[in-house]
């Protein structure tokens, strides 16, 4: 896709867009016949072919829509058209549209062609698919091009890594695929195996890894900018590439969903590739305790007492809540080992959060309220939602074990995303600028592009977003 400046005599190819406002005014400028079939309500399109060419009349429903909602109705047009798009210079007509409404609609465009396994042949990943625009210069429309590829490339990685079946990531492939990602980026790329891990000491990590086939990878990823005194972002992304739920065994209806617990490591990788390629000034350090939670003769038992990387002891009574153990590792290796000014763990870690919020938003957890407020705001812009929820003192007496300082799950069938939090915050070695996500319900559900479940892409704008505001 090019985005230039300019406006030909003729085309073949018409983007029209109205929001149901704007179609009132102007519908007498066209065939009286078309609001027989348009009206510009949300997601509406009518194909208008006439001897030229084909106009596109794009609805954006009423006139107060937020931001992403242009990018949701360019990315439904993106998908439901894509067979009859040309790759043809297209004129863009929307006087109304300011410059981040515009820059909206074109990520839309971009997002919509995902499919998995993602390649970009689709026409918008085209040079010579050009859409002219009249009334933003070319310096505008060069950036506005540069942050939705940016943004596109990120999203489109977190999804197909997610999408890919268990036997296409295993922890040596996913890994793998950092090694070279961080060549690409020039990004610093560190992975502790098995030895190296215990000779750390990262307990929790392992007893997870412990059952599995393959080789540990904890894998630390590093993004350094050259702007002097910069910020310096800790991310931590449960990264159970399948989740079995151990000897603790998952009901099989839908464990084949499980290849989708590793959507908090997904997150980040996206939210690196975005920042990597627009150069942001910010320093990002990112941990990704890489393994499968896999049944085997080593596998790691309920009741079980392990000894995390902070010191604490840790009684397994589910070997199940696995998430937690990993994060707990990457959580206090990265506090106790990094200078950060906030952290944030993403993770798909409970049905609990599910339950609550389905796929509406994502679980908030915070010990501070600047950072808190700011995920709120940021998750509202880009319709990657959060609610908070409670870190009272209240739900640690539910931890509190008999045999170890604390136990993995709390056994009462209730609150099981505040007990996970709770745990984690026992791990973060008292930073004072932290919060937790419990994404299970949002990064993994029902899409545009797919028939079953799938990758939504939940984090990347996200995160991009306010890593990018941050300051």
């Amino acid at each position: 896709m090019k985005l230039i400046n300019k406006r030909n005599k003729q085309y073949t190819q018409v983007f029209h867009l109205f929001t149901e406002e704007e179609w009132t005014k102007t519908s007498k400028n066209f065939n009286k016949n078309i609001s027989t079939f348009f009206t510009g309500k949300k997601n509406e399109v009518f194909i208008n072919a006439h001897e030229e060419g084909i106009t596109y009349f794009i609805g954006l429903g009423k006139s107060t829509l937020a931001d992403f909602e242009i990018q949701q109705v360019a990315n439904k047009f993106s998908q439901t058209q894509k067979k009859n798009i040309q790759t043809v210079p297209t004129l863009f007509l929307a006087d109304f549209f300011n410059e981040k409404q515009f820059e909206e609609f074109i990520k839309g465009l971009l997002l919509g062609t995902y499919h998995y396994p993602f390649d970009k042949s689709h026409p918008f990943w085209n040079s010579k698919f050009e859409i002219h625009v009249e009334n933003l210069s070319p310096k505008k429309l060069d950036a506005i091009l540069q942050r939705s590829e940016a943004l596109c490339n990120g999203q489109t990685a977190c999804q197909d890594w997610l999408n890919k079946p268990a036997n296409l990531k295993k922890p040596d492939i996913f890994n793998a695929y950092l090694k070279n990602l961080a060549k690409k980026y020039q990004l610093k790329y560190t992975a502790f195996n098995r030895k190296k891990c215990e000779e750390l000491g990262l307990g929790a990590y392992l007893a997870v890894n412990q059952g599995s086939a393959y080789e540990a990878a904890f894998t630390i990823l590093e993004y350094t900018t050259t702007v002097k005194k910069a910020k310096t972002i800790g991310l931590v992304g449960k990264c159970v590439l399948f989740d079995t739920g151990g000897i603790s065994l998952k009901n099989p209806t839908n464990m084949h969903y499980m290849k989708s617990d590793m959507g908090g490591a997904t997150a980040v990788l996206g939210t690196l590739i975005y920042a990597s390629e627009m150069n942001l000034p910010v320093n990002i350090i990112a941990v990704l305790p890489i393994t499968d939670n896999a049944i085997s003769e080593s596998a790691y038992l309920p009741s079980d007492v392990i000894t995390a990387y902070n010191g604490k002891t840790i009684e397994v009574l589910d070997t199940d809540a696995e998430g937690r153990m990993t994060l707990a590792d990457g959580l206090s290796y990265l506090t106790k080992n990094y200078k950060t000014d906030i952290v944030i763990d993403l993770a798909t870690l409970t049905g609990s959060a599910v339950r609550m919020f389905g796929d509406t938003c994502g679980a908030l957890f915070s010990n501070n309220e600047e950072l808190k407020n700011l995920l709120i705001k940021t998750g509202d812009a880009t319709n990657q939602r959060l609610w908070n929820l409670p870190l009272w003192d209240v739900w640690k007496d539910d931890i509190q074990s008999d045999v170890a300082d604390l136990k993995n799950i709390s056994m009462k069938p209730i609150g099981d995303c505040i007990i996970a939090a709770k745990f984690l915050e026992q791990f973060i070695e008292n930073h004072p600028k932290w919060a937790h996500l419990d994404i299970a319900g949002v990064a993994f559900g029902n899409t545009n592009y797919s028939k079953e479940k799938a990758a939504t892409g939940y984090g990347v704008q996200l995160l991009s977003h306010l890593i990018e505001n941050y300051h």
